[in-house]
């Protein structure tokens, strides 16, 4: 079980909730209050309550408030000449005293105005150690509770026989973390939540590039091998403190996630089953070895048995994919059952048609995954193949040698058959492999991982392939630009958006496809509409599909516009026009020019000639796949040397833009960059290179003696 299913099963169950506040979290770092957090956590905590949550908030704070406060009053009641005298640190008990009012002051007036009542309720360690008093607490938080009263607890410094506040760890509490635990147990809480400064718990200290994120916390693996400080910014404890607390309450049964406060909307995303934080529990154990595999583990993983594969010969690489392929026809039943649930998911959920359409495995399509892993395999070697030989100078021989790129993250979205064209290559090519699909290919994604990974020698390692469960992950893995070398999104503008804005990893992809079909004066019309149909209509929702008919104006009069669009029409397609097209055949005008349907519906625009078509495409296109049709040859070339797109046909649909119609196998994607790969990205794309030089015992040495041949050499050496 992944942590994620864990954490969305325990939230079902949780309607009482404690939630403690950090000092970090109250303060800002003068002292004063941090007014905009606290605003955030009593609406979170309004928000519970009217969704029947029962919230208890132990917060801290109130020392620092009062130091602040009295800091100010002594200094304008002293007189020039006491403040020239060494300042005496101020007691924290009247800190705590004065701190205390303003605090609750505040919480009173923020949830006042979300017409909300707080109670406060200040207790000692000595307190208890009384019976009477633990029963007395819980009636009085049961009527506050149905009363629907935000309970609002405090340790009471100010009276606390507690000799060092701040170093004393005896007695039954010692700090508010502790206090949240003992209250969790005591009052038995379904749900602690500890909100600190940072985002959880880390594998080292936050601020260290290298430190991830600790999702579950598992006590046999975690615990003696994590570091961080012993206190916080202003506080007691600190993530010593937290971690103490958060053990406590989740061996004794209690769910605890330590979460930042610093967020608008943390809590409620606890609440809602989100990953975030890190999460204690006293089953973390049996989910899995020593808990989940950290981002930074799967990726050296992959990038380690990466490098097993490469070490491997021509042969066994071929072998592996050939193992694959068997293994997927093995396997057909399963993979289909566990795709057609998915399918049935999405389809109660309300998924858009073209959605599903992606995300079906069609019959007959799984052997058809399996010959084209079998194609991959038997092509020829893409891995060190000399592209270039150079003597240097004498006795000394340069080698440029084709190698693979390392680590890939490939996040997609919808098509499970993505991921075994993905995989393939990445074998192929000697690189590890990082893969995210969509939760509506859960079932899928996950009996294809398995089976391919299943096929993978073990003096290679499973870890060459790592499946990634969690959206939350994604964050974190894009953090690692140390350990991946290039990430592939295939999915939709916002998606590749979002993963440019959040990563130094090269991105390599394309966010739209917004394909054009040019149909010039001097088109066969039979050809054109071929074209046009089977570009916009043989499969609406790839990326390659025509989402825009241009015409040339003369076709207007000739009459060949109204057969193109009434055979489009007769199909289902919707038609949306342009400005001019709108305008003068009197349809409905498109909202955007730039605007990708992904179904059965296009624009269709008129312009003038190919160079007013090439101005268009570059204007409103996305450099995908566009097409001219035309019988003047002269036409095409202009336009197949003007269109600055990946792909560039003439007289041929859109739909041949895909690797495998390419005769590249497969793809992992297609790419309207212009750095690296473009179009279709085979395995080739999936290749750098590097130098390999062979001497005889040369040194530079300044270059004195040195003579330069430079002189090519035969590839076969």
């Amino acid at each position: 079980m992944e942590a994620m299913d864990s954490t969305r099963a325990f939230v079902k169950d949780v309607r009482r909730v404690i939630i403690k506040v950090g000092t970090a979290v109250v303060t800002r770092t003068d002292g004063r209050l941090a007014l905009g957090r606290l605003g955030a956590l009593c609406e979170q905590i309004q928000e519970l309550n009217s969704q029947g949550y029962e919230v208890i908030l132990v917060t801290s704070g109130a020392v620092g408030v009062g130091r602040q406060r009295l800091r100010y009053r002594r200094l304008i009641n002293s007189s020039f000449a006491d403040l020239q005298k060494p300042q005496m640190e101020l007691d924290g008990k009247a800190c705590a005293a004065v701190g205390q009012n303003g605090l609750m002051a505040l919480y009173d007036t923020l949830f006042s105005q979300l017409d909300m009542s707080s109670a406060q309720l200040l207790v000692t360690d000595n307190d208890f150690r009384d019976p009477e008093f633990r029963r007395q607490l819980n009636e009085t938080v049961k009527t506050l509770a149905s009363l629907k009263v935000i309970p609002i607890f405090n340790e009471n410094d100010a009276v606390s026989t507690r000799k060092a506040p701040y170093e004393d760890s005896s007695g039954i509490f010692w700090d508010n973390d502790s206090l949240s635990a003992l209250l969790a147990l005591e009052l038995k809480a379904d749900l602690l939540i500890l909100l600190s400064d940072v985002e959880g718990l880390y594998s080292g200290p936050p601020s260290n590039p290298n430190s991830e994120l600790v999702h579950t916390y598992v006590k046999e693996r975690h615990e003696g091998v994590i570091t961080f400080g012993d206190k916080s910014r202003v506080g007691r404890g600190g993530m010593t403190a937290k971690v103490k607390a958060a053990v406590y309450a989740a061996d004794a049964g209690i769910p605890v996630v330590i979460t930042s406060g610093f967020a608008a909307d943390n809590i409620l995303k606890v609440l809602n089953g989100k990953r975030i934080g890190t999460l204690f529990h006293r089953d973390a154990k049996k989910w899995g070895p020593f808990g989940e595999v950290g981002s930074r583990g799967m990726a050296v993983a992959a990038r380690e048995s990466s490098r097993r594969l490469q070490a491997m010969s021509s042969q066994e690489r071929s072998k592996i994919l050939m193992d694959i392929a068997d293994a997927l026809e093995a396997n057909e039943k399963q993979i289909i059952a566990a795709n057609e649930d998915d399918v049935a998911e999405a389809q109660q959920a309300g998924y858009e048609i073209s959605l599903v359409s992606r995300l079906a495995l069609k019959p007959g399509k799984v052997s058809s995954l399996a010959n084209a892993v079998r194609v991959l395999a038997n092509m020829e070697e893409p891995v060190g193949r000399v592209a270039k030989r150079t003597e240097l100078s004498e006795g000394f021989i340069l080698e440029k040698l084709s190698s693979p790129l390392g680590v890939l993250l490939i996040i997609f979205e919808s098509r499970p058959d993505a991921l075994v064209q993905i995989a393939s290559l990445a074998i192929r090519s000697g690189n590890g492999l990082l893969l995210k699909g969509g939760k509506e290919a859960r079932r899928s994604n996950t009996i294809l991982h398995k089976v391919i990974t299943s096929a993978i020698p073990k003096n290679v390692g499973e870890g060459l392939i790592g499946l990634v469960t969690s959206r939350g992950e994604i964050p974190e893995l894009l953090k690692l630009d140390d350990v991946i070398d290039l990430v592939i999104p295939r999915g939709s503008n916002k998606l590749v958006s979002q993963i440019k804005a959040s990563t130094k990893i090269p991105v390599l992809g394309h966010a739209d496809g917004i394909c054009h079909v040019y149909v010039d004066k001097s088109a066969n019309m039979d050809m054109a509409k071929r074209i046009a149909l089977d570009a916009k209509t043989d499969y609406p929702a790839s990326c390659n599909a025509m989402e825009t008919l241009l015409v040339h104006k003369e076709l207007l009069q000739t009459g060949g516009l109204n057969d193109l669009i009434m055979e489009l029409q007769v199909k289902g397609v919707a038609i949306f026009g342009g400005p001019r097209a709108s305008s003068l055949l009197d349809i409905p005008e498109a909202h955007s020019l730039h605007h990708e349907y992904g179904s059965l519906a296009c624009t269709v625009e008129i312009i003038d000639d190919v160079y007013a078509a090439i101005d268009h495409i570059h204007q409103h296109g996305s450099a995908h796949t566009d097409c001219i049709i035309t019988e003047d040859n002269e036409v095409a070339e202009v336009f197949l040397n003007g269109v600055d797109s990946a792909a560039v046909f003439h007289n041929a649909s859109t739909r041949f833009c895909d690797g495998f119609r390419f005769g590249l196998g497969a793809e992992v994607g297609i790419s309207t960059s212009r750095i690296h790969a473009r179009g279709p990205v085979g395995v080739e794309g999936l290749l750098t290179t590097r130098w390999i030089g062979r001497g005889s015992g040369q040194v530079v040495n300044s270059d004195k003696g040195v003579v330069y041949t430079h002189k090519d050499l035969p590839l076969q050496g």
